[in-house]
Protein backbone atom coordinates (compact mmCIF):
# COMPACT_ATOMS: atom_id res chain seq x y z
CA UNK A 1 0.00 0.00 0.00
CA UNK A 2 1.52 3.31 -1.11
CA UNK A 3 -0.56 5.76 0.90
CA UNK A 4 -3.37 6.04 3.42
CA UNK A 5 -5.61 9.09 3.32
CA UNK A 6 -7.32 9.71 6.65
CA UNK A 7 -10.58 11.61 6.20
CA UNK A 8 -12.15 12.92 9.43
CA UNK A 9 -15.82 13.82 8.99
CA UNK A 10 -18.38 15.37 11.34
CA UNK A 11 -21.81 15.99 9.82
CA UNK A 12 -20.51 16.20 6.25
CA UNK A 13 -23.33 14.47 4.35
CA UNK A 14 -23.32 17.29 1.79
CA UNK A 15 -19.58 17.00 1.08
CA UNK A 16 -18.28 13.54 1.97
CA UNK A 17 -19.20 11.76 -1.26
CA UNK A 18 -17.40 14.34 -3.40
CA UNK A 19 -14.37 14.27 -1.08
CA UNK A 20 -14.11 10.48 -1.36
CA UNK A 21 -14.80 10.34 -5.11
CA UNK A 22 -12.19 13.00 -5.87
CA UNK A 23 -9.56 11.20 -3.80
CA UNK A 24 -10.24 7.91 -5.58
CA UNK A 25 -9.89 9.68 -8.94
CA UNK A 26 -6.51 11.00 -7.83
CA UNK A 27 -5.37 7.48 -6.91
CA UNK A 28 -6.26 6.43 -10.46
CA UNK A 29 -4.80 9.51 -12.16
CA UNK A 30 -1.47 9.27 -10.34
CA UNK A 31 -1.39 5.45 -10.33
CA UNK A 32 -1.21 5.35 -6.53
CA UNK A 33 -2.15 2.23 -4.59
CA UNK A 34 -4.05 3.86 -1.77
CA UNK A 35 -6.85 3.60 0.74
CA UNK A 36 -9.23 6.06 2.37
CA UNK A 37 -10.02 5.75 6.07
CA UNK A 38 -13.09 7.82 6.82
CA UNK A 39 -13.28 8.59 10.52
CA UNK A 40 -16.92 9.40 11.23
CA UNK A 41 -16.49 11.52 14.35
CA UNK A 42 -19.93 11.23 15.90
CA UNK A 43 -21.99 12.55 13.00
CA UNK A 44 -25.72 12.88 13.58
CA UNK A 45 -26.56 13.15 9.88
CA UNK A 46 -26.22 10.53 7.10
CA UNK A 47 -22.43 10.80 6.75
CA UNK A 48 -21.77 7.17 7.87
CA UNK A 49 -24.60 5.84 5.66
CA UNK A 50 -23.11 7.50 2.59
CA UNK A 51 -19.66 6.10 3.37
CA UNK A 52 -21.02 2.58 3.89
CA UNK A 53 -22.81 2.77 0.53
CA UNK A 54 -19.64 3.87 -1.23
CA UNK A 55 -17.44 1.29 0.51
CA UNK A 56 -19.75 -1.49 -0.68
CA UNK A 57 -18.65 -0.74 -4.24
CA UNK A 58 -14.97 0.09 -3.67
CA UNK A 59 -12.67 -1.85 -1.34
CA UNK A 60 -10.34 1.14 -1.00
CA UNK A 61 -12.86 2.89 1.27
CA UNK A 62 -13.05 2.00 4.97
CA UNK A 63 -15.19 3.44 7.76
CA UNK A 64 -14.26 3.91 11.41
CA UNK A 65 -17.14 5.16 13.52
CA UNK A 66 -17.12 7.21 16.73
CA UNK A 67 -20.38 7.21 18.63
CA UNK A 68 -19.58 10.70 19.95
CA UNK A 69 -17.18 13.40 18.69
CA UNK A 70 -13.60 12.81 19.87
CA UNK A 71 -11.87 15.61 17.96
CA UNK A 72 -9.90 15.88 14.76
CA UNK A 73 -6.55 14.99 16.32
CA UNK A 74 -7.95 11.86 17.95
CA UNK A 75 -9.54 10.89 14.63
CA UNK A 76 -6.23 11.38 12.85
CA UNK A 77 -4.29 9.19 15.29
CA UNK A 78 -6.91 6.45 15.16
CA UNK A 79 -6.51 6.51 11.40
CA UNK A 80 -2.73 6.23 11.76
CA UNK A 81 -3.18 3.14 13.94
CA UNK A 82 -5.24 1.47 11.19
CA UNK A 83 -3.26 2.75 8.20
CA UNK A 84 -1.72 0.22 5.84
CA UNK A 85 0.11 2.78 3.69
CA UNK A 86 3.80 3.52 4.07
CA UNK A 87 2.87 7.21 3.70
CA UNK A 88 0.01 8.85 5.62
CA UNK A 89 -1.80 12.11 4.94
CA UNK A 90 -5.23 13.50 5.70
CA UNK A 91 -7.96 15.30 3.83
CA UNK A 92 -10.97 16.77 5.67
CA UNK A 93 -14.34 15.38 4.69
CA UNK A 94 -15.59 18.89 3.83
CA UNK A 95 -13.99 18.64 0.34
CA UNK A 96 -12.26 22.00 0.75
CA UNK A 97 -8.79 20.58 0.08
CA UNK A 98 -7.93 19.53 -3.46
CA UNK A 99 -6.52 15.96 -3.38
CA UNK A 100 -4.82 16.48 -6.77
CA UNK A 101 -2.80 19.28 -5.18
CA UNK A 102 -1.73 17.27 -2.12
CA UNK A 103 -1.07 13.88 -3.69
CA UNK A 104 0.79 15.23 -6.72
CA UNK A 105 3.81 15.42 -4.39
CA UNK A 106 3.60 11.81 -3.20
CA UNK A 107 6.77 10.82 -5.09
CA UNK A 108 8.79 13.29 -3.00
CA UNK A 109 8.50 10.82 -0.12
CA UNK A 110 11.08 8.72 -1.98
CA UNK A 111 13.59 11.42 -0.95
CA UNK A 112 12.28 12.98 2.28
CA UNK A 113 10.12 11.85 5.17
CA UNK A 114 7.80 14.85 5.33
CA UNK A 115 6.15 16.86 2.55
CA UNK A 116 4.59 20.12 3.79
CA UNK A 117 2.06 21.80 1.48
CA UNK A 118 1.43 25.52 1.90
CA UNK A 119 -1.47 27.49 0.43
CA UNK A 120 -0.51 29.84 -2.41
CA UNK A 121 -4.03 31.10 -3.23
CA UNK A 122 -4.84 32.54 0.17
CA UNK A 123 -7.33 34.96 -1.38
CA UNK A 124 -10.00 32.22 -1.39
CA UNK A 125 -10.19 32.50 2.40
CA UNK A 126 -11.76 35.42 4.30
CA UNK A 127 -9.47 38.20 5.55
CA UNK A 128 -10.05 37.24 9.19
CA UNK A 129 -9.05 33.62 8.55
CA UNK A 130 -5.86 34.75 6.78
CA UNK A 131 -5.08 37.15 9.62
CA UNK A 132 -5.41 34.38 12.19
CA UNK A 133 -3.22 32.15 10.04
CA UNK A 134 -0.53 34.86 9.82
CA UNK A 135 -0.53 35.40 13.60
CA UNK A 136 -0.46 31.67 14.26
CA UNK A 137 2.42 31.13 11.83
CA UNK A 138 4.39 34.03 13.34
CA UNK A 139 4.00 32.62 16.85
CA UNK A 140 5.06 29.10 15.83
CA UNK A 141 8.05 30.26 13.75
CA UNK A 142 9.23 32.65 16.46
CA UNK A 143 8.78 30.24 19.36
CA UNK A 144 10.50 27.26 17.78
CA UNK A 145 12.99 29.11 15.54
CA UNK A 146 11.66 27.72 12.26
CA UNK A 147 10.51 29.39 9.04
CA UNK A 148 7.49 27.51 7.74
CA UNK A 149 4.96 28.92 5.30
CA UNK A 150 2.20 26.74 6.77
CA UNK A 151 2.05 24.12 9.50
CA UNK A 152 -1.59 23.03 9.70
CA UNK A 153 -2.17 21.66 6.21
CA UNK A 154 -2.48 18.22 4.66
CA UNK A 155 1.08 17.15 5.42
CA UNK A 156 2.41 13.86 4.06
CA UNK A 157 4.38 11.82 6.61
CA UNK A 158 6.09 8.49 6.25
CA UNK A 159 4.25 6.31 8.75
CA UNK A 160 7.50 5.23 10.41
CA UNK A 161 8.08 8.87 11.42
CA UNK A 162 4.63 9.11 13.00
CA UNK A 163 5.33 5.91 14.94
CA UNK A 164 8.62 7.37 16.14
CA UNK A 165 7.23 10.77 17.19
CA UNK A 166 4.11 9.44 18.89
CA UNK A 167 0.94 11.25 19.81
CA UNK A 168 0.86 14.32 22.03
CA UNK A 169 -1.98 16.45 20.68
CA UNK A 170 -5.57 15.46 19.92
CA UNK A 171 -7.02 18.83 18.93
CA UNK A 172 -6.52 21.15 15.95
CA UNK A 173 -2.88 21.61 16.96
CA UNK A 174 -2.00 18.01 16.07
CA UNK A 175 -0.32 18.65 12.70
CA UNK A 176 1.84 21.50 13.99
CA UNK A 177 2.75 19.41 17.02
CA UNK A 178 3.93 16.44 14.95
CA UNK A 179 5.74 18.67 12.45
CA UNK A 180 7.75 20.66 15.01
CA UNK A 181 8.74 17.54 16.95
CA UNK A 182 9.81 15.72 13.77
CA UNK A 183 11.72 18.64 12.25
CA UNK A 184 13.52 19.46 15.50
CA UNK A 185 14.57 15.82 15.71
CA UNK A 186 16.15 16.18 12.28
CA UNK A 187 13.82 14.40 9.84
CA UNK A 188 14.19 15.57 6.24
CA UNK A 189 11.34 17.57 4.74
CA UNK A 190 10.26 19.57 1.69
CA UNK A 191 7.80 22.46 1.43
CA UNK A 192 5.58 22.58 -1.66
CA UNK A 193 2.83 24.94 -2.89
CA UNK A 194 -0.75 23.76 -3.18
CA UNK A 195 -4.04 25.31 -4.16
CA UNK A 196 -6.91 25.42 -1.71
CA UNK A 197 -10.46 24.86 -2.91
CA UNK A 198 -13.60 26.66 -1.75
CA UNK A 199 -15.95 24.92 0.64
CA UNK A 200 -19.24 24.50 -1.20
CA UNK A 201 -21.56 23.36 1.60
CA UNK A 202 -21.71 23.70 5.38
CA UNK A 203 -19.55 25.69 7.79
CA UNK A 204 -15.94 25.05 8.77
CA UNK A 205 -15.45 23.78 12.33
CA UNK A 206 -11.81 24.90 12.51
CA UNK A 207 -12.52 28.37 13.93
CA UNK A 208 -14.38 28.00 17.22
CA UNK A 209 -13.65 28.73 20.86
CA UNK A 210 -13.15 25.04 21.81
CA UNK A 211 -10.77 24.46 18.89
CA UNK A 212 -8.76 27.61 19.71
CA UNK A 213 -8.57 26.54 23.35
CA UNK A 214 -7.22 23.15 22.25
CA UNK A 215 -4.61 24.90 20.12
CA UNK A 216 -3.43 26.96 23.09
CA UNK A 217 -3.17 23.86 25.27
CA UNK A 218 -1.25 21.99 22.59
CA UNK A 219 1.10 24.92 22.06
CA UNK A 220 1.90 25.21 25.77
CA UNK A 221 2.52 21.47 26.03
CA UNK A 222 4.89 21.60 23.06
CA UNK A 223 6.77 24.56 24.57
CA UNK A 224 7.16 22.64 27.84
CA UNK A 225 8.38 19.49 26.08
CA UNK A 226 10.77 21.35 23.80
CA UNK A 227 12.34 23.77 26.25
CA UNK A 228 11.89 22.19 29.67
CA UNK A 229 12.10 18.41 29.29
CA UNK A 230 14.18 15.70 27.63
CA UNK A 231 11.15 14.12 25.97
CA UNK A 232 12.12 15.01 22.39
CA UNK A 233 15.91 14.98 22.76
CA UNK A 234 16.39 11.47 21.31
CA UNK A 235 18.12 11.88 17.92
CA UNK A 236 17.80 8.27 16.75
CA UNK A 237 15.77 8.08 13.53
CA UNK A 238 13.33 5.39 12.51
CA UNK A 239 15.32 2.81 10.54
CA UNK A 240 12.63 2.86 7.83
CA UNK A 241 12.86 6.61 7.36
CA UNK A 242 14.48 8.25 4.34
CA UNK A 243 16.50 10.36 6.78
CA UNK A 244 18.10 7.25 8.28
CA UNK A 245 18.72 5.66 4.87
CA UNK A 246 20.28 8.79 3.40
CA UNK A 247 22.47 9.39 6.45
CA UNK A 248 23.67 5.79 6.41
CA UNK A 249 24.56 6.08 2.73
CA UNK A 250 27.05 8.90 3.36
Amino acid sequence: MDITVIMPALDEEENIEAAISNTLKVFDDYEIIGEILVINDGSTDDTPGIVRRLSATDSRIHLIKHEAPMGIGASYWEGVDSAKGKVVTWLPGDNENDPWETLRYYKLTEHVDIVIPFVFNREVRPFFRNLLSFIYRFIINTTFLVNFNYTNGTILFRKSVLSDIGRCSYGFFFQTDILIRAIKKGYLFAEVPYKLGIRKEGVSKAISFPSLLNVVRGYLRLVKDYYFSDKDKDKNFSKDSMTSKRRNSL
